[in-house]
């Protein structure tokens, strides 16, 4: 079985979490940029963090043998604090880099007049690098800002295959699915989703652009969701392809529009023992991560 993580906070995590992320078949992630759970006060901690999606952490996941990509842009959440709004200036900077594969994730947090501007901005860049949007439902008044979400994808240059509506739930998929905008879903160990849930919008929705995901962050996550979703899926009476389509086929085809997804050779790669070190040269003097330069 292997499994394609869309939206997964991998810098909140520890590399314990990507050792058992390997073993549960994990090939490949997206890691969105997002709220660090207290404000940034400067366009240039912004800078930083991006910085680190693109350099640390995709070689951090190469050692346990994951293609790591992200998203890059600014979150509804801090679309409200002026100190922000420079970060758009500097986004065009970084959806140019390689493993860039969306701009998000955007979106409504409050649904404020600053998240409309921020939001339409972000499409526009979307639309301008040729990259597709991921995008955040708020969890308040969910069905209201999923409305509103599709108002506003609609108004801007991106068609709507190339929009994922993320965070789902019962009440709001119906909605995203008459918009021919992708539909994600967030199954966590409490809220949002779980994987019985989800197996049955699958059941009433069908397979064609769904997307599932762990979200794993800082918060009460787990990123082996995806796998319980891959099982549950099998035990429903889902067949093997039906779970590959689910939890790889269709985010390669919705990310694969970027045109710069990095994935493993393999087709079908085999399950590895918990516990393996996976990546090559993972080592430095008995070290999981490189300190200092090799010969």
């Amino acid at each position: 079985m292997r499994i394609f993580d869309p939206h997964i906070h991998m810098t909140s995590r520890t590399t314990d979490d990507y050792r058992r992320m390997h073993a549960a078949g994990v090939r490949a992630v997206v890691e969105p940029s997002f709220w660090l759970g207290q404000p940034r006060t400067s366009v240039g901690s912004f800078c930083d963090y991006f910085d680190a999606l693109l350099g640390w952490e995709p070689f951090r996941a190469s050692q346990y043998g994951i293609a790591h990509h992200a998203t890059i842009g600014l979150n509804p959440k801090e679309a409200n604090d002026a100190r922000c709004r420079e970060v758009l200036e500097v986004l065009p900077r970084y959806l140019a880099k390689d493993r860039v594969v969306a701009v998000g994730e955007l979106g409504y947090d409050s649904m404020t007049p600053e998240e409309d501007d921020v939001f339409a901005a972000q499409l526009a860049l979307a639309a301008e690098h040729e990259l597709p949007a991921l995008v955040h439902t708020p969890h308040r008044d969910k069905l209201a800002g999923t409305r509103r979400t599709l108002d506003v994808v609609r108004e801007s240059a991106l068609e709507p295959g190339a929009v994922l509506v993320d965070h789902l739930n019962e009440m709001t998929v119906g909605v995203v699915a008459e918009s021919g905008c992708w539909m994600g879903f967030s199954v966590y160990p409490d809220t949002k989703m779980d994987e019985h849930r989800m197996v049955e919008i699958l059941r009433r929705h069908g397979l064609d652009r769904m997307i599932v995901n762990s979200a794993a962050d800082w918060g009460n996550s787990d990123p082996l969701k995806t796998r319980r979703v891959a099982e549950t899926m099998l035990a429903a009476g889902y067949t093997a392809d039906d779970v590959d389509r689910v939890l790889w086929r269709n985010p390669v085809e919705f990310y694969g529009q970027s045109g710069r997804l990095e994935l493993p050779e393999t087709e079908q790669p085999a399950e590895a023992p918990e516990g393996e070190l996976v990546g090559a040269g993972a080592t430095f003097m008995g070290n999981s991560v490189l300190r200092g330069a090799r010969e």
